[in-house]
């Protein structure tokens, strides 16, 4: 379920930022970096990357190991070994410890943006909408307008030094960051303004281009073409993004109604239910399983729009298809419950919190998580686990005030000295020090 969350740092002047949350394309991702975080020496567990909803061409790494991939980036390479010659040059660096050189003041404010960024996703999740949803956040700033993440040339060769390395050593062929790298100087000769903000934060010289030309005929893999399942991952998601975030004669421009590829036929049921046409869009999807019947994304989508039809009862059994054939989806399992909660039955409550508690040991900080959760809870009279609930939620938003008082709460309600008690008081704990360094 591809869910948008919208964030708007606290000054009037500064653009939203919108990031995606979406199961398949996450995980097309991870398949992309995890080889290339292994090989810098890197944790993939440790490195959260985000999408952010943005036609432009950028990808940066800010506040230590947290990258961020605009759409335009995804939806703009014409092969997966760009995306992944991207990714290469911002594990670069990060291994290279580029973010731990900066003066304090730019370490500070890149912080509090950080901070922004991503209290701001779960404050926005935290609303229950399955589509759009907003948060304000006070105090964030606009990372490309104010050049905090700029990185020197020298940054930027070292970045491409290492990028290489790990393609080669991944065996990937370099020929995909070359390719980017030249889309984006096409721009150089455009205002700032008109940009893309790649451009402006990872300063782009001829020397790296020819750097990398000379690297990509020394490598052993250069004519190495991506491996065929990634192209179709790679199609798969273009068709899903365009689907989801462009209008539908756009949709039509790209993907006509003679083209009856398996990434055309995905746009246009994406296309049509997000244009109003829920019929049409789970007749479209419906096609799509009976050629495709082991698809989770498919059983996925079909219950997103049952869901958002009001049909939930529907969407169940089709989320529940989905979680089956991928059990260890925290997004799937989410939505499940979701729904599932929606139905306003005890017994499906108590499954819903099973789908919680799959979630939340990936995603502990997930806030719409432990919102769902408090209302299973309050529904069955457990009000202690309910106010525990209420303070995960609260303090994954960054409200520190809220959690503390609500941790509080639970405290005094659960058994002394069970896992639930304990947790409460280091909630207290950590939210009445954050509240205090805030004021």
């Amino acid at each position: 379920m591809l869910v948008l969350a919208a964030i708007m740092p606290g000054h009037v002047a500064a653009q939203q930022i919108r990031l995606i949350r979406d199961a398949e394309i996450e995980n097309i991702i991870r398949l992309y970096s995890t080889p290339l975080f292994q090989a810098a020496g890197l944790s993939p567990k440790d490195i959260n990357v985000y999408l952010v909803e943005d036609p432009r061409l950028n990808a940066f790494v800010a506040g230590g190991q947290n990258m961020f991939i605009h759409t335009g980036t995804l939806m703009r390479a014409e092969d997966p070994l760009e995306i992944i010659g991207v990714i290469a040059h911002e594990t670069g660096h990060i291994a290279a410890g580029h973010a731990a050189t900066r003066g304090e003041s730019i370490r500070q404010s890149t912080k509090s943006v950080i901070a922004s960024y991503i209290i701001g996703l779960g404050a926005a999740l935290a609303t229950g909408r399955p589509e759009v949803a907003q948060a304000v956040i006070s105090g964030g700033q606009d990372i490309a307008l104010k050049g905090l993440l700029s990185y020197s040339r020298t940054q930027e060769s070292a970045a491409d030094d290492i990028a290489v390395r790990l393609l080669n050593g991944t065996g990937q062929s370099p020929k995909g960051l070359l390719d980017f790298m030249r889309l984006v100087s096409g721009q150089e000769v455009l205002y700032s303004s008109n940009q893309d903000p790649y451009l402006r934060s990872h300063p782009l010289t001829q020397e790296r281009i020819r750097f990398l030309d000379d690297q990509l005929r020394r490598s052993r893999y250069g004519s190495t073409p991506a491996d065929p399942e990634l192209v179709a991952m790679h199609k798969r998601m273009q068709a899903k993004l365009i689907g989801f975030l462009q209008p539908m004669d756009q949709v039509l421009r790209r993907y006509p109604e003679t083209d009856m590829s398996l990434p055309a036929q995905y746009a246009r049921a994406i296309a049509n239910y997000r244009s109003g046409d829920m019929q049409r869009g789970i007749e479209l999807t419906d096609a799509l399983l009976v050629e495709h019947p082991d698809d989770p994304y498919f059983y996925e989508l079909k219950a997103q729009i049952l869901f958002e039809s009001g049909k939930v009862a529907a969407a169940v059994p089709e989320y529940e298809k989905a979680a089956a054939i991928l059990p260890d989806s925290p997004q799937i399992a989410l939505a499940l419950a979701q729904a599932q909660i929606e139905l306003n039955d005890p017994a499906t409550d108590q499954l819903a919190l099973r789908h919680l508690a799959k979630t939340l040991r990936q995603e502990p900080s997930n806030a719409f998580a432990w919102r769902l959760a408090a209302i299973v809870h309050g529904r069955a009279g457990d009000i202690g686990m309910t106010a525990l609930s209420l303070a995960e939620s609260a303090l994954a938003r960054g409200h520190a005030p809220e959690a503390r008082d609500q941790a509080a709460r639970a405290k005094k309600i659960l058994a002394a000295n069970t896992p639930g008690w304990l947790r409460a008081g280091d909630i207290e704990q950590l939210a009445s020090r954050l509240a205090d360094e805030k004021e």
